[in-house]
């Protein structure tokens, strides 16, 4: 198996890496900023719905622009688009750190949409890439890498964005760190080699739908890929499912501070980090999918766990710092549970991406990522909204994560029966 640091080294993918490391550090500080801003600053348990809206409004662009970016990302060069993007993404960071300078919600949701733009666009590249820069036996550990740094920079997001709203940062302190990490992302994509045009033929089409409809139907006409990329949806519903509901669970259930919200989102990040290396040591060179009905029988148990531990809580009177939650039975049971749903998650996300990437042909395969983006996003926005749609209801999160675990291990049995490969072999 291809060592994971090797890669890091590489010419070939140290810029991609980095460059998607820096822009994902960067929204993740941004929405993390504004969900603290709402949940801590506001005072109003009520406005804890706005919360998976927000992550709404950031993935609802992957629906609708994904196709567009697939057809973009296989006609042109995806080095040289990528900086483009990049260059775009700075114009939009002033536009947010306006938003904070002015106190504006209204203009930092319209900040988190033109974000969730760009990375719709950069999504087919961020993934379609991989394969014309890595080998096949390379594609495992590669993915693991991006799938891995992803949910790093969301801690490191989570962090940064706590702190800066816990120690008071104003709109200066705020918007400086998302200057540099704007910079230092533009700044890595102009290291990316030229990867050449997959289709210099392709006519790129004006009607955005027609476009989303296309891929979707290429999509539909694989059953593969629609394994592939329904695994894909659920990781990231269960992913923007649990992120939102922490900081509800841990400020109303455990009475816990903006630091003990942001140690278990720690948690969880480096839980699907481990779980993706876990994952790339397994696959051993090869694309391996059977540990994704592990993966998902795992979450449903983790989950129903943390969901059951959490139930039999009674909400604190008074706040709470992390070492106090962490230093008791129930916050020991409760870091074990959302680690343990996370290391389950990077496991199941690794195989799928692998094999979609080796099942797409090379000419369309952004847009094979593209159609997969737009199942994702569909599964992501259906879960934030049908959360809050709960949370507004009066639905806890410990009945919502007791849910999510009952609906995972209904997955796990689905993808047992539908597996499209021997469960043991290398699928081609």
């Amino acid at each position: 198996m291809p060592r994971l640091s090797a890669l890091l080294l590489t010419r070939r993918f140290a810029p991609l890496f980095w460059c998607q490391f820096f822009a994902a550090f960067g929204n993740n500080y941004f929405l993390n900023a504004l969900v603290f801003l709402i949940l801590f600053e506001t005072g109003q348990p009520e406005h804890a719905v706005l919360i998976p809206l927000a992550t709404a409004v950031f993935i609802a662009p992957f629906f609708f622009l994904s196709a567009l970016g697939g057809e973009i990302a296989d006609r042109f060069d995806m080095a040289r688009l990528t900086q483009r993007l990049r260059l775009l993404e700075m114009g939009i960071t002033i536009f947010a750190i306006i938003g904070f300078i002015w106190h504006s919600v209204a203009m930092l949701f319209v900040a988190l949409l033109l974000f969730g733009v760009i990375a719709a666009l950069f999504g087919p590249i961020k993934y379609g890439i991989l394969p014309r820069i890595l080998t096949r036996a390379e594609l495992p550990a590669g993915n693991a890498l991006v799938e891995g740094a992803t949910f790093i920079a969301i801690l490191l997001g989570t962090i940064s964005g706590g702190l800066a709203v816990h120690y008071g940062g104003g709109p200066a302190s705020l918007s400086f760190l998302m200057i540099i990490l704007s910079l230092m992302s533009f700044g890595a994509s102009l290291f990316m080699p030229p990867t050449g045009e997959a289709a210099p033929d392709l006519v790129i089409r004006r009607n955005i739908l027609g476009s989303t409809f296309d891929v979707l139907k290429y999509l539909r006409n694989d059953r593969r890929m629609v394994w592939g990329a329904m695994l894909a949806g659920w990781f990231w519903a269960v992913g923007a499912y649990t992120l939102a509901l922490v900081p509800p669970l841990v400020k109303n259930v455990l009475g816990g501070t903006e630091i003990a919200v942001t140690v278990c989102l720690a948690i969880f990040s480096i839980g699907i980090a481990t779980g993706s290396g876990i994952a790339a040591w397994l696959a051993a060179g090869r694309i391996i999918l059977w540990p994704t009905i592990l993966a998902a029988a795992l979450i449903g148990v983790f989950a129903v766990g943390l969901g059951w531990t959490t139930w039999q809580l009674v909400p604190a009177a008074e706040s709470r710092g992390a070492v106090d939650i962490f230093s008791s039975v129930e916050g020991i049971q409760i870091a074990i549970g959302l680690g343990g749903l996370a290391i389950s998650g990077g496991l199941l996300i690794v195989p799928v991406m692998a094999a979609l990437q080796a099942w797409a042909g090379v000419d369309r395969r952004a847009r094979v990522i593209a159609s997969v983006n737009i199942v994702t996003a569909g599964f992501m926005v259906g879960g934030s909204l049908v959360n809050a749609t709960l949370q507004a209801i009066g639905v806890t999160p410990p009945e919502l994560l007791v849910i999510l675990g009952i609906g995972s291990l209904l997955a796990a049995l689905a993808i047992g029966h539908t597996l499209p490969a021997s469960a043991t072999n290398d699928p081609s």
